[in-house]
Formats: C-alpha cells, sequence, structure tokens
C-alpha cells in the first residue's frame, strides 16, 4: 500500500502506520503529482520507478528470439484472454511510422516502434500487453504465438560490408563504392595527404579495436504514461531529454507535440544511454491511449544488457607520416564502425570522431573516411565520449610509438604539435583560449615524467613492474543539433527570491546548482533563494538536454541571460527612482545601491512592488536564450563534415602510472593525473568529480567491462558477470586546472566541457604506461592479462 510506512518489530511481524507525509488521494487525482518533491520536508528524490499512479497497469514486451527473420504472423488472440490483461499490441497496431536517432534527408528514419516486417536483432520488440499485475502479463508474452522464417544473419562489420552479404536494409540507398550494409558514411580532409607522406622521414600504419560496453546504469530504462480523458499523454522517463523525447513520442504517436507532455524525474544515471526514443517508451504511451489508463514498463538488468542500445564498438586504422624532429606532416583514417540493426547513432560517431583526431594537434593534411555499418546486433547509442576514447587511444598509442622510433621523449613530440590559442581549425572552428601547451607541460612536471619514463626494461626487476604514460584529447561543448537551444525563464518573487524554470535535466551531474550558481551570482542574492522548476515540456522552455556536453554553456548562458534580464530592470526602476545613473548602480544582498552612497538603496521586495506599480504591471520576468555559434543557421554535414561545430574546444593532458604483475598478467592503474584546461570551473567540486568518473569509466573500458556476444547473443547479461569498476578499484585521481577563461557578471562566458574528454585520453596513456612497464603494445581494448601474458612471450 504505497499510503502505507512498514516497521519491522523484534518478533518478525511488520507493524503499519499510515504514511501521513502523503496527501490522500481523491478520485482522478495523480499520485504523482502530490508526492512532496526533493525540495519536499523529506527531501526525496522521485525517480520514474517511484511514480505510482491510480489504476496503473505493467507493460510487459515481447522480444524476438532471431537476429535475423522475417515475421510471417503474431497471433494474439490466447494471451487476450488471460485474466488481468488490458491490452496487447503489435506492429499492426501502431501507424507505421519510423524512427531514428538521426532523420535527415540523407540519413532517413529506419526503425518501427514495433517491428512490421522483419527483425533484425535478439531482443527486437514484436509486441507489448498491458496487465493488471506482472503475472497476468508474463502468461500473456508467453501465449502470443510468433512465426518467423529465419534469415542469414551476419555480426561483424567488416563481413557485413562486403557484397554477397546478408542485406539487413535491402532498401538503404547504397554509397558509390561496392559495399553493402552501410547505414552511413562521413568523408572528410585538406590539404594533398599523398604529398604529405613523400614529404615525410618516417610513415607507420596501425590498426586499432575498441570492444563493445554497456553504460553502466543503475537505474534501470523506466516509463509511465498516462493517457488523459482531454487527449493529453502525460509521460515521465527516464531519460536526458524532455524535448526531445516529446518530439518523437509525438510523432510516432500521431499526435500534436502540445498533446504529449513529458514531465521530470530523476535519473539514475545515463552517460548517453537515455537519448533517443525507446521502443518501451512508446509502448507504454501507446498501451496507455488504448486502456485508458496508465502504464508502466521498467525493463529488467537481463533486457538492458541483451536487447538495449550499448556503446561504439570502432575500429580505426591510422596512418601517419612526420619530420625527423617528430612534426607531424600528414595523416590518413579509416574507422568503421558497427552500429547494430539499425543505425543508431553510428553515423554521428563516425562524423564526430574525425573531429577529435583534428582539434588537439596541428595536421596539415589529413583525409578521413569513416563507416556505420549495419548488422545483426542490438543498436548502438551515445556512450561517454561518443567515439573519443577510441579515437585518441588509436593516434596516443601510435605517436608514442613514432617518439620512439624518432628517440623523441612522448612530451616533446605532443609539444611539437600541440594547438594553441587563437588557431584556426579546418572546419572554420577558432580554438580560441587553448590551453593544451600549458596542461602537458604542467602535468610533466607535476609527476616527473621525464625522470619516470622510458627507465630501460633491463633495469626493471621483480615480479611486479611499473610504467607511466601520456595521452592528450580535446573535446566540443554544444554542438549544433537540434534543439540546439536552451531557454531559460528567471521570475522574481514578492520578497525578493527568484524562480528559475528550465528545460534542463539533472542526471546527477549538477546542473541545477550550476544553474543556480549563475542566477545567484548574476542577481547578488544567496544560492538558496533560487527555485528550481525543470523539466516539464509543458511549463518550461525549451532546452538542449543534457548530451553534447551543452548544459554549462549553452544553458548556462541562457540562464545568465534571463538573470541578466532581471538586474537591467531592476537597474531601470532603481535609477528612476534614486534618480541615479544606471551604470552607477550596484548590487548586493538582494538590494540595488547607488555606488558610494550605500545608505542610498533599494530592496529586491520593494523594486518588485514598484515594477508592478509603475510599470504596467511587470512582475520583473527575465527571459534568456542561447546557442553554440548564434550566427550559424545551419547543421554541419554529417557526410562530408563541412561546417562549424562548437565556439569552445576543451584540451587536456592526462597521465597514467600502472603496475604489471609479470606472473599472471594483471593490471592495476595506481595514479591519474589529469591537467585540464575547463574554462572556467564555475563549481570547482563538480568539476573534480567529473574527473573523477571518468577516470574510474577508463579504467573499466581498460581493464574490465566487456559485453561478450556470440552470434548477436550476449552472454554475460547481469552484473555478475559484467565486470564493473567498484571502490577496491579505483586509482589516486589528481587535478590539474588550467584556467584560460573568467566569468565576468553581464558577459558571455565560454565554460568549457567536462563531463566527457576526459573519459579519452587516460585511456592511451594506460596503453602507454603498460608499454613503458613491460613492452608489450596492446592495439586492442580490454586490455587483458591473456594479452599481457602472450606479449611476454609466456603463453601461445
Amino acid at each position: 500500500d504505497p499510503l502505507k510506512i512498514g516497521r519491522l518489530t523484534e518478533d518478525g511481524l511488520m507493524d503499519w502506520k499510515d504514511r501521513g507525509e502523503l496527501p490522500q488521494v481523491k478520485e482522478g487525482d495523480l499520485l504523482a503529482d502530490n508526492i512532496p518533491g526533493p525540495k519536499g520536508k523529506e527531501g526525496k528524490a522521485i525517480y520514474t520507478v517511484d511514480i505510482q499512479l491510480k489504476g496503473q497497469l505493467v507493460g510487459r514486451i515481447l522480444r524476438s528470439p532471431h537476429a535475423h527473420a522475417r515475421i510471417l504472423d503474431i497471433d494474439i488472440s490466447l494471451a487476450l484472454g488471460v485474466p488481468g490483461v488490458k491490452a496487447v499490441i503489435t506492429g499492426k497496431d501502431t501507424l507505421g511510422i519510423k524512427h531514428g536517432f538521426v532523420e535527415t534527408p540523407r540519413y532517413p528514419a529506419d526503425q518501427y516502434p514495433l517491428a512490421m516486417d522483419k527483425v533484425r536483432f535478439i531482443g527486437e520488440e514484436v509486441a507489448a500487453v498491458a496487465a493488471t499485475d506482472v503475472y497476468a502479463a508474463d502468461k500473456a508474452l508467453s501465449l502470443i504465438k510468433v512465426t518467423y522464417e529465419p534469415l542469414p544473419a551476419v555480426f561483424d562489420p567488416e563481413e557485413a560490408m562486403i557484397p554477397g552479404a546478408p542485406e539487413i536494409h535491402p532498401s538503404h540507398p547504397k554509397v558509390k563504392e561496392d559495399l553493402v550494409n552501410i547505414g552511413g558514411k562521413t568523408t572528410s580532409g585538406w590539404g594533398d595527404v599523398e604529398a604529405g607522406f613523400r614529404e615525410a622521414d618516417y610513415v607507420r600504419e596501425d590498426r586499432f579495436e575498441s570492444h563493445l560496453r554497456t553504460h553502466g546504469f543503475l537505474e534501470p530504462h523506466a516509463t509511465v504514461a498516462s493517457f488523459e480523458a482531454d487527449g493529453k499523454l502525460n509521460v515521465w522517463t527516464s531519460s536526458q531529454g524532455p524535448f526531445i523525447k516529446r518530439a518523437k513520442l509525438a510523432k510516432t504517436l500521431g499526435l500534436p507535440q502540445s498533446s504529449v507532455r513529458v514531465k521530470k524525474a530523476y535519473v539514475g544515471g545515463a552517460f548517453g544511454g537515455k537519448i533517443d526514443l525507446y521502443t518501451h517508451e512508446f509502448c507504454a504511451a501507446l498501451l496507455s491511449m488504448k486502456t485508458s489508463r496508465p502504464v508502466e514498463i521498467i525493463a529488467t538488468r537481463e533486457e538492458i544488457f541483451t536487447a538495449y542500445r550499448h556503446g561504439q564498438p570502432m575500429i580505426v586504422t591510422v596512418k601517419t607520416g612526420v619530420k625527423k624532429d617528430g612534426t607531424i606532416v600528414a595523416q590518413e583514417f579509416e574507422t568503421i564502425n558497427n552500429s547494430g540493426g539499425y543505425r543508431g547513432s553510428g553515423v554521428v560517431v563516425i562524423f564526430l570522431v574525425w573531429g577529435f583526431a583534428m582539434a588537439p594537434y596541428r595536421i596539415p593534411n589529413m583525409k578521413y573516411k569513416g563507416y556505420s555499418v549495419y548488422t545483426n546486433n542490438p543498436i548502438r547509442s551515445p556512450q561517454r565520449g561518443h567515439g573519443a576514447p577510441q579515437m585518441r587511444f588509436a593516434v596516443e598509442s601510435q605517436l608514442d610509438m613514432i617518439a620512439a622510433e624518432l628517440g623523441i621523449s612522448p612530451i616533446d613530440i605532443r609539444l611539437k604539435n600541440a594547438r594553441i590559442s587563437g588557431e584556426m581549425l579546418p572546419n572554420g572552428d577558432n580554438v580560441h583560449n587553448c590551453g593544451l601547451k600549458d596542461c602537458i607541460l604542467d602535468i610533466a612536471k607535476h609527476t616527473n615524467f621525464t625522470a619516470k619514463f622510458g627507465i630501460s626494461r633491463t633495469e626493471k626487476q621483480g615480479r611486479y613492474r611499473k610504467g607511466i604514460g601520456i595521452g592528450v584529447s580535446a573535446y566540443f561543448g554544444g554542438s549544433l543539433i537540434y534543439p540546439n537551444s536552451s531557454s531559460v525563464i528567471v521570475k522574481m518573487n514578492d520578497d525578493g527570491s527568484v524562480s528559475l524554470l528550465t528545460g534542463s535535466l539533472d542526471i546527477g551531474q549538477g546542473s541545477e546548482t550550476i544553474l543556480c550558481q549563475i542566477v545567484a551570482e548574476e542577481l547578488k542574492i544567496p544560492i538558496e533563494e533560487v527555485q528550481v522548476f525543470a523539466a516539464d515540456t509543458e511549463t518550461t522552455p525549451v532546452d538542449i538536454g543534457v548530451w553534447i556536453s551543452g548544459n554549462a554553456y549553452v544553458t548556462g548562458n541562457a540562464a545568465r541571460e534571463a538573470a541578466g534580464d532581471v538586474r537591467r530592470k531592476l537597474m531601470t526602476i532603481a535609477a528612476e527612482e534614486l534618480n541615479a545613473d544606471i551604470e552607477n548602480l550596484t548590487f548586493q544582498n538582494k538590494r540595488v545601491y547607488i555606488s558610494g552612497q550605500p545608505e542610498r538603496s533599494l530592496s529586491y521586495e520593494k523594486l518588485m512592488a514598484l515594477s508592478i506599480q509603475k510599470h504596467r504591471g511587470d512582475s520583473v520576468i527575465g527571459n534568456g536564450h542561447w546557442r553554440t555559434m548564434r550566427d550559424v543557421p545551419t547543421h554541419p554535414s554529417l557526410a562530408t563534415t563541412k561546417g562549424r561545430w562548437t565556439e569552445n574546444y576543451a584540451f587536456d593532458a592526462q597521465t597514467a602510472e600502472v603496475e604489471v604483475d609479470t606472473e599472471t598478467g594483471n593490471i592495476r592503474l595506481l595514479k591519474a593525473v589529469t591537467a585540464h584546461d575547463c574554462g572556467f570551473p564555475i563549481n570547482p567540486l563538480q568539476v573534480e568529480g567529473q574527473i573523477d568518473g571518468q577516470v574510474s569509466m577508463a579504467l573499466g573500458h581498460a581493464f574490465m567491462e566487456e559485453i561478450m556476444m556470440e552470434k548477436g547473443r550476449t552472454l554475460n547479461p547481469s552484473w555478475l558477470d559484467y565486470r564493473m569498476p567498484s571502490i577496491c578499484n579505483i586509482a589516486d585521481s589528481e587535478h590539474i586546472d588550467v584556467i584560460t577563461e573568467r566569468y565576468q557578471v553581464g558577459k558571455p562566458y565560454r565554460t568549457k566541457e567536462v563531463g566527457e574528454g576526459y573519459v579519452s585520453a587516460i585511456l592511451a596513456a594506460i596503453a602507454n604506461a603498460i608499454y613503458d612497464a613491460v613492452g608489450v603494445r596492446l592495439f586492442s581494448t580490454p586490455f587483458t592479462p591473456e594479452k599481457i601474458l602472450k606479449g611476454l612471450g609466456k603463453i601461445k
């Protein structure tokens, strides 16, 4: 009973009592609307799984057991007869409208919400049921009879590209080359690569592979949908952006966006895995529309491991030519992404990774080609860094190999090629205040890198060998992807406090705290007097969403503008009332003063009343809007990369110190140091937390985490078999701030991203440190004991 709470007594019985903090529910009330929120007296965060509405049904999804098969028939008659079952839906109950992570003329939507003609991976959604309890729902699923015609399947992306391979989307437009199953292709380049290689004194080519991992968020995918009698669809879902969800739900359900309301629920982790529209969200909504009752669907952990979207496994081949002094003169890349049965974010990641190759170093001649390949695997989605760890692992590992061949230190070869402030990138972006060289120099000094690196391995005795390595990366913040802007409203209250309305969503990264800080700083009020109302498509303005690392910069600048609008209105009223010039006014402690005359001031409370009295009822509401590259109206091309991305690139250098057990092959990350140019750290503690979290995630990428699949089927679908880093594995993590920007009240700022880039260079640094320790160069992740022992010649 959600209105009672129990206490276990000494005799093992439950002592129940009324749960007084929850209001009594009247007929037709939405219980979730009445639950005290995070600012209630309990301080409770309400997640989607906590939402309980009157008459709520349980939803379950039937999934395909085949990796590739034609659907001949679906018989739901027996399922409909199960007591408690209220609705069963299949592809025939949908409008047949496809959706996709990317929807452009070149890359049209390619996935139905429920499979219609074929299934293309094990676990693809075929039908869904809504019932009064989980037992009835599961019973109904077992009685749905699906007749399949199995088809040949292909799982390896390189095999899938070869003509003659089973075609997963036969109607998909072919690229000009004689290849199949190409979901997307990106090409880019500048200069004359062949001439650059001829000019080079040393050229080498290497291939690197990154494996399949999952996001590891602790809160499962969950959605509650309630279709009301007035035609409004209310949705709570664990996501990274309510406005993206609203747009895609409205499209696939055939509803106007104004009839879909996506409301805030707290999110227990995402890391890129909760952006796109998921079938369980669509099914919960459609089942609610069919039954006129709320429907909840919560994914099991096994479903998440076997059928939901994971990160991006990638093959990177890089060819680099350098002069004798280590100057890079040419680079050529080919990347292959295994996108799974549908396009997912595959075409985005092959577009992004060329930028992750371009940004840190000066490359006069470059050629890039990337393929996103359909296979009969589950779909892929963004995962923290979205291609940057894979690309930097390749580039930074090879750069160390080149440095060793030329007799140059890893520090010097990076300093030789590092970009400097004011440089223009080939796509038209400017790096502005780039602190990369400072990052490299500071980290080298802090870690005493030169003294530790390159000690002759003949001098390293004993079973345990230590090594140090370095990696460099760059990342962007707030690229041009819709909705590529944020709007914020700041409303002054009668007592001088303010309400902040934002479509942004806090998923654990602390966005609400940062936005409160910005507004409090602009208006010179205590941060606790800023109340946030967030992420409700009905009541808050549009927001970019908490992805592509745009929150602090894009939404933050929108909040700054909105607070600035309030400040300007207060100054106008104060100047009139105090008979003073606006430029002579200052703000402090919820008052406006005349500079040098502190006795002449007005409180915000008084200014609010004066505004209503003398300014036609204006209740002092400020509006702010921001998008990156405000004067660039178009998106960059996913196919050719032409066009600008962003105004602010973050740069970093990271070192890793490892210990390798030469008897077992086990590796430990002992210490990670991050020197980072993050612009201006609005909240230094949150910056440190983001860096530590990314070091932990990179540690998992390097040594532990792996989704193991065989012919499209997940072999380790549980936390017991998918090894995540725990507190026992975490390394010592240190931070060096390289501050290249400053915050000034009333002026735009270029705070750089800090949520994704630092998962990248540390992976390469670990690989380089392993080589420094034992002389084993690893070209694929994860860095397993078996690979170490093979490299040492101890096993075949």
